[in-house]
């Protein structure tokens, strides 16, 4: 149990700081991810939504049109700048009350855009008909549930951005902002307030088609016709390249690295010092095979098969907990994604660390002398 539990242990500080840092990728690239669009246009260079240059010229949006396939096109707009919580000042309140109220704060903020007609491509999936509705009256925003004290705002409170009052009129769940603040608005908003983007670049181009099957080849088709010029992704690979840029940035590496030589060096050393205390224990019993005829072979075999249980209960386990550490943390709004991949490579690397446990203790058998069983 001891052993299971080095294990376990190892694993989920592996897959918990891994999951945590994917979780924050994808709190960057939710908007796109869960969108309604089929295929993103971004510049030849751009590696990822978080990776290189994204925006492309304003006259590629004709040009998708192009495909029989494309029935809307739309560019991804947005904005950046401060925004303030008002203080409301109640006339009736007394000195002391007005003194323990919160006082405004001012945060630097990144605003991203919705269009509010109906099945427009840049509306997530997961917003409701009601958010919607509340983002395409005038000077509206939404917030995540995440940002919300650090904004010092709350549903239905007024605040500035960039000096112009805007409503909180929808509380956004699912969007975690982590490393810096997102509000959310209508198109409409973000050029009524002045800063929507005029000019003869726009942001990475959100394509909805007749058939959503058929992305990979009008993806490729678009390509084709852009001859260099742009490239299409279809959405699944644009989240997956998102998801591997998170770990291209350097410090992450640095970080996942330590994590994962930390891992290793608490499960090997726990689950060594286990498996050897657990032959010494019972070392009178090898003794005894030994005696009946048991060769050193099919012993040091009885030791590794135990070490590959021992792996394969403990990954068990390391995933067990870590799910848990996962419901924890959604309850939280924290996202901690566990992609199929990960749990594989965390697995496999729990099972290896296992067996080289096994391996380093297989020179106490030397200890099981038949001739110990006559004292």
């Amino acid at each position: 149990m001891a052993a299971v539990m080095a294990q376990a242990l190892s694993g989920l500080l592996v897959l918990a700081m891994t999951g945590v840092f994917i979780g924050i990728g994808k709190g960057f690239t939710a908007t796109i991810e869960r969108s309604s669009a089929d295929i993103i246009i971004m510049q030849p260079g751009a590696t990822s939504l978080i990776g290189g240059p994204s925006g492309v010229p304003r006259r590629f949006i004709p040009m998708a049109y192009r495909n029989p396939q494309v029935v809307e096109v739309q560019p991804l707009d947005g904005a950046g700048g401060s925004f303030q919580s008002v203080r409301n000042v109640d006339p009736t309140m007394s000195q002391a009350d007005r003194a323990r109220q919160r006082a405004p704060k001012q945060e630097f903020v990144r605003a991203s855009i919705i269009d509010t007609t109906p099945g427009a491509v840049t509306i997530p999936t997961d917003y409701s008909q009601e958010l919607v509705d509340a983002l395409r009256q005038p000077y509206t925003v939404a917030i995540d549930e995440t940002a919300l004290a650090k904004l010092g705002v709350n549903l239905g409170d007024k605040a500035l951005f960039n000096g112009q009052t805007v409503t909180v009129a929808g509380i956004t769940q699912g969007y975690p902002n982590m490393m810096g603040s997102t509000i959310v608005m209508s198109r409409d908003t973000l050029r009524m307030l002045g800063q929507a983007n005029t000019g003869t670049r726009v942001g990475p181009l959100m394509i909805k088609l007749r058939d959503p099957a058929q992305a990979e080849r009008v993806a490729a088709e678009l390509n084709t016709l852009g001859d260099g010029q742009w490239k299409a992704w279809t959405r699944q690979e644009l989240a997956d390249a998102n998801a591997g840029a998170m770990f291209e940035e350097g410090i992450l590496v640095i970080i996942i690295g330590g994590c994962v030589v930390l891992g290793t060096i608490i499960g090997v050393a726990i689950t060594w010092q286990t498996l050897r205390g657990a032959i010494m224990a019972n070392i009178k019993e090898f003794a005894s095979l030994r005696a009946l005829g048991v060769g050193m072979g099919s012993l040091n075999r009885i030791i590794m098969e135990l070490s590959f249980w021992v792996g394969l209960v403990g990954v068990a386990a390391a995933i067990g907990l870590t799910l848990l550490v996962q419901m924890l943390a959604l309850a939280n709004a924290v996202i901690i994604s566990l992609p199929p991949v990960l749990l594989i490579i965390v697995g496999g690397g729990l099972v290896i660390i296992a067996m080289l446990s096994g391996l380093l203790s297989l020179g106490i058998l030397k200890n099981s002398q038949p001739a110990d069983l006559l004292r």
